[in-house]
């Protein structure tokens, strides 16, 4: 492997471990390319001279789309296993070769059933990539850019949702699927390469080899103290977690503290998961056109990704100063305000009058950019599971709605949960500036 390079570093250095995470989060490059695909493929999928056998009913558009949300449940446990056992670096190879697969048989098949299989091999990687890869990026990252790191995974999926959007709007169904097919592979050929996350190694007893992978990430020598003390500290680390008796469920509802930190994440979850901005993402070319905007929908779709790489970096810069929970509120908030917006423009142009075609695209724009800047939240285990089953019943609910009662009922009724979501942020306890115990005092008190 390539930290067991014999050759000394001269000088301390961060490239490596920026390489190692860009590396990582291709996974999420790629995962970002597969949630964009349906938006501006639906179109060619729904036209007369369709790459399959005949053109695809809204129903069998509904069923693809949501397909990788509800395939994604079962993927969180398995790749947790996997990186337990096997280690982070085959859980992120075991991430990305279903990945490529699902591009060769969208490549090949004719028919709707190949197109859900192919969605399904998507689907299952996208649930181990929101655990394993900012696992694996704290774990080989120094103190001082850790953060940094981790915010590439939002960054690469938003990059890879505005390469979809664009390259999906000008090139050929089968050019795109030939371009994007090579990122997965290339990530498998990389990762066989990369070195292993120190703190798995140091959990196997590799303690030797571990100090070997910080020392060629760092650029540093093997005997330098700093790599010896943070040797030690995962090993005592390992041997605290293990000495930790096992939590049940039940365990965690009997805690007043945990279970109110537990129901408040359940409750911003649903809400998160069900606000709407997925089903804007999935399907945002047929929304625009059906919005009344005239003037490339296609096009007009590459400012939602733009928006929200902006809302994330907004979120960023402004977390530690104003809090998490004013953020999350005024995030819900605007979410409301862009939704209701939308929903009445819809209703509006079913009435037979006319909108200005930059109304709804500004609509969507705000809620957008409001979903990258508070609303996304992120936890593991069973809390991520429930999010990706929340996501399919959103795509679903949608689809359905929209079919049967108009997109303005659907818009309505997302902007209603975000309304709901302004209050529940405003139950959660602030945790800017506040110790794990500060915390836990504050929800015993509630």
């Amino acid at each position: 492997m390539l930290f067991k390079s014999t050759k000394l570093q001269a000088k301390e250095h961060t490239y490596v471990q920026w390489m190692v995470a860009i590396l990582a989060n291709t996974t999420l490059l790629t995962y970002g390319l597969q949630s964009g695909w349906i938006s501006p493929m639906t179109k060619v999928l729904q036209a007369d001279v369709s790459p399959l056998d005949s053109p695809l009913s809204d129903t069998e558009i509904s069923w693809i789309a949501s397909t990788m949300c509800l395939s994604a449940v079962f993927g969180v446990s398995m790749y947790a296993f996997i990186a337990d056992t096997y280690g982070r670096r085959v859980g992120i190879i075991a991430i990305a070769i279903p990945q490529a697969l699902c591009w060769i048989l969208k490549l090949f098949t004719t028919s709707t059933t190949g197109l859900i299989i192919a969605r399904i091999c998507c689907g299952i990687p996208a649930g181990g990539c929101f655990n394993l890869i900012p696992m694996y990026v704290k774990e080989i990252s120094q103190d001082n850019i850790r953060g940094l790191l981790g915010s590439l995974m939002i960054l690469m999926q938003n990059i890879g949702i505005l390469t979809m959007y664009a390259m999906g709007s000008y090139l050929e169904y089968h050019t795109v699927l030939w371009i994007v097919l090579g990122i997965p592979i290339l990530t498998v050929v990389l990762m066989l390469k990369a070195p292993e996350s120190p703190a798995y190694l140091v959990k196997v007893g590799k303690t030797d080899e571990a100090a070997a992978t910080i020392a060629f990430l760092r650029g540093l020598d093997v005997d330098d103290k700093s790599i010896q003390n943070e040797i030690s500290y995962m090993s005592n680390d390992d041997l605290y977690y293990k000495s930790l008796p096992k939590i049940s469920y039940l365990s965690i509802l009997k805690n007043k503290p945990w279970r109110h930190a537990f129901l408040l994440s359940i409750a911003m979850i649903s809400v998160g998961s069900i606000n709407g901005n997925f089903a804007i993402l999935t399907y945002a070319s047929t929304i625009l056109a059906s919005s009344g905007v005239t003037f490339s929908p296609e096009l007009q779709t590459l400012s939602f990704p733009a928006v929200m790489i902006l809302g994330s970096f907004i979120s960023m810069c402004c977390v530690e100063k104003v809090g998490r929970r004013i953020i999350l509120a005024v995030a819900h908030m605007v979410t409301v305000l862009a939704l209701v917006c939308l929903a009445s423009t819809q209703l509006v142009l079913d009435q037979g009058t006319h909108v200005p075609g930059w109304l709804p695209v500004l609509a969507i724009v705000m809620s957008l950019c409001a979903y990258s800047a508070g609303i996304r939240a992120k936890a593991l285990g069973f809390i991520v599971t429930y999010a990706w089953l929340m996501s399919f019943v959103q795509l679903s609910l949608f689809a359905w709605a929209r079919s049967a009662l108009g997109a303005q009922a659907a818009f309505y009724g997302f902007a209603a949960v975000n309304l709901l979501g302004v209050m529940v942020a405003w139950c959660l306890p602030e945790t800017r500036g506040k110790t794990v115990d500060e915390i836990e005092v504050e929800l015993r008190k509630k």
